[in-house]
C-alpha cells in the first residue's frame, strides 16, 4: 500500500512539473508578444503589462474581449 501512495506522490510532482514548465513557456510567448499576462488572486483580476507592472487597471486592449461561447 505504502508503494501504491508514494508513486501516486511521485506520478502528481512529475504532472505538476510538466505543467509549470508549459506554464512558463505560454508566458514567455505572451511576454515577447506584447500581450498582457492575466492572473486572479483571491478572486480578484491583476494584469503583468509587457513592461513587468503589475495592475488591477484592464488594459485597452482586453475591454472589448468577449469570450468564446462553447
Amino acid at each position: 500500500m505504502q508503494q501504491n501512495t508514494l508513486q501516486h506522490l511521485l506520478d502528481s510532482f512529475e504532472i505538476k512539473r510538466i505543467a509549470d514548465v508549459a506554464v512558463r513557456k505560454a508566458q514567455d510567448e505572451l511576454r515577447k508578444k506584447g500581450i498582457p499576462l492575466v492572473y486572479s488572486l483571491h478572486g480578484k483580476i491583476f494584469y503583468e503589462l509587457p513592461d513587468g507592472t503589475i495592475t488591477d487597471v484592464q488594459p485597452e486592449m482586453y475591454k472589448n474581449f468577449t469570450p468564446p461561447t462553447h
